[in-house]
């Protein structure tokens, strides 16, 4: 009897073994072969499922957002989901958040030349936008605020922040400090 072969946990396997490589060594390292040596499996069987890199890195792309999906619903997984829990569940506070704060901010360079992995961009800063702005609205009612700027602000100090950790200009702690800090701030915040 034929194995049956799972083809999109093929593709799955191959995108997170690119973003391992992403990670530590950057985009420029990602190659269909190295990707295949890194993987344990031929080439050939990459170009399976991608012929090109481009395809590959695309791929990765979307598969990326489903995983930083998924890690903001680990973050709120004992509770609704609060602005707080959302905005500290998008730092690298530990390796597996901090290799995807990595491999994102290699495909943000990628995506100033390719068109399909800047609307993927767009398209996940819009909808993390919109669950902001519901939150900013649910938690702090509109006491005078545009949801949608104030959403805007925290994705631009949230991505501020998790640069800073990566960086080692900030500890995890500090970053998420900051983040109160600015949520007490906010008229209604606490």
């Amino acid at each position: 009897m034929p194995k049956v072969v799972d083809h999109e946990e093929r593709r799955r396997r191959i995108a997170e073994t690119l973003r391992r490589i992403a990670a530590d060594e950057g985009l420029e390292a990602v190659s269909l072969g190295q990707v295949a040596a890194a993987a344990g499996i031929s080439k050939g069987q990459v170009q399976h499922y991608f012929p090109n890199k481009d395809a590959m890195l695309r791929y990765a792309v979307r598969t990326l957002r489903d995983q930083v999906e998924r890690q903001v619903a680990a973050g709120a997984a004992d509770a609704p989901p609060d602005l707080r829990t959302v905005l500290v569940a998008l730092l690298p506070l530990d390796d597996e958040s901090r290799t995807e704060a990595l491999v994102a901010n290699a495909f943000v360079w990628r995506a100033f030349k390719d068109d399909e992995i800047a609307a993927w961009f767009r398209a996940g800063y819009e909808q993390l936008r919109e669950a902001l702005a519901a939150l900013v609205e649910a938690e702090l009612g509109l006491a005078g605020l545009d949801a949608a700027r104030e959403a805007d602000l925290l994705l631009a100090l949230t991505a501020g922040l998790a640069d800073a950790v990566l960086l080692g200009h900030r500890t995890g702690d500090e970053a998420a400090e900051l983040i109160d800090l600015h949520l007490r701030r906010l008229p209604g915040g606490r």
